[in-house]
């Protein structure tokens, strides 16, 4: 039994360690002291490869943006710290797929204008190794969200997404690349720029559920002819190669607004424009010298008490229903050109996940 206390003394962070004795009762067998203001953070993870999980603790150190981290063992019976660094933010992730966690640690610059770095540790021949440091295309304290999923190829890789002004998201991608941690969208090594990721406030995501994080790429539509409307954006979702090389996935329009996306065919999504109605949102396809458009299908959201029924009306047909709302689309003409049915649209229809634009970490 574990318990975390806090005490009046000059290390008041204290951990407990009960053992239960074969009477049932419980004894305590070592008290771990440390420094600090408050527990942040603690995971029960194998760092070690043996039987049994390590300790990780990170601690808050006073109103200080640095935390302390601290890795206990006890794979001897009695704990033995593994590591104490520094960092900002930090996660367990098994990047080299051995079924041990590494420690990735993520730090900020020390000035408000030097970019963050990440570094990781990995336990070797009883100790902790320490990585080189890998940098970020941003300061530390702009990171908005951590993701760890697969890269194209199927390594595992963290998604680290930060802020740009308020007004953008870059995201740098760490994995092990030829046994090395590497920034692969950032490095001089790579040989890549982050700049490709650089979108607004778009993050990243499994949208297709590969298990592959697809990355956001906005691309701006061509407003319809004759129509004035405020800029439309598509959004290209890409994979990235340990290389840094991009592998196109698929094409969507997002409406964050109304909280739903449609996927599009990558044949013509690119000369796709959306030309917004109340609550109708009209799909035309330009013809490929962008010449002409013409509507290929339009989608509805119908809140009304009656909304059924209209989903229903004028050859329309419901998409997805929810508990307040009814979308519904209808076909024109020129859709069937293209192939495009009543299945198509069905099924390339989703809501979008509230936590895509919170900015949560």
């Amino acid at each position: 039994y574990i318990l975390f206390a806090r005490s009046y003394s000059d290390t008041p962070l204290q951990i407990l360690v009960f053992r239960q004795e074969k009477d049932g009762n419980c004894s305590l067998i070592q008290v771990i002291q440390s420094t600090g203001s408050a527990f942040e953070q603690v995971e029960y993870t194998d760092i070690d490869g043996q039987p049994g999980c390590e300790i990780v603790v990170g601690r808050q150190v006073s109103d200080q943006l640095l935390r302390t981290l601290s890795v206990y063992s006890f794979s001897t019976g009695e704990a033995r710290q593994l590591l104490s660094a520094g960092y900002y933010k930090y996660l367990s992730c098994d990047f080299d797929g051995d079924g041990s966690k590494e420690l990735m640690l993520l730090r900020t610059g020390e000035t408000e204008t030097d970019r963050g770095y990440a570094v990781l540790y990995r336990f070797a021949d009883g100790e902790m190794e320490r990585s080189r440091e890998a940098e970020l295309s941003q300061q530390g304290t702009s990171i908005k969200r951590i993701m760890v999923s697969k890269l194209h190829g199927g390594e595992t890789a963290v998604f680290v997404a930060s802020s740009v002004e308020d007004s953008a998201i870059l995201t740098d991608v760490f994995a092990l690349k030829n046994g090395e941690f590497t920034n692969i969208s950032y490095s001089v090594d790579s040989g890549t720029s982050v700049q490709t990721l650089r979108n607004y406030y778009v993050y990243g995501d499994d949208l297709n559920e590969d298990g592959i994080m697809e990355m956001p790429y906005l691309i701006t539509m061509k407003a319809a002819i004759g129509e004035d409307t405020t800029e439309q954006h598509l959004i290209r979702w890409y994979a990235l190669d340990i290389d840094g090389r991009e592998i196109n996935k698929l094409y969507s329009y997002h409406n964050y607004v109304g909280g739903w996306y449609l996927e599009l065919d990558s044949a013509w999504a690119p000369r796709v424009s959306v030309v917004q109605e109340g609550s109708t949102y009209n799909f035309y396809l330009w013809d490929e010298t962008y010449v002409s458009a013409q509507v290929l299908f339009s989608i509805h959201c119908f809140t009304g008490s009656n909304r059924e029924s209209q989903a229903e009306e004028e050859n329309r047909f419901a998409l997805l229903h929810t508990e307040s709302a009814v979308f519904a689309a209808r076909l024109e003409a020129s859709a069937m050109e293209l192939a495009i049915t009543e299945e198509n649209l069905i099924n390339s229809f989703h809501l979008i996940h509230q936590d895509w634009y919170t900015g949560e970490t």
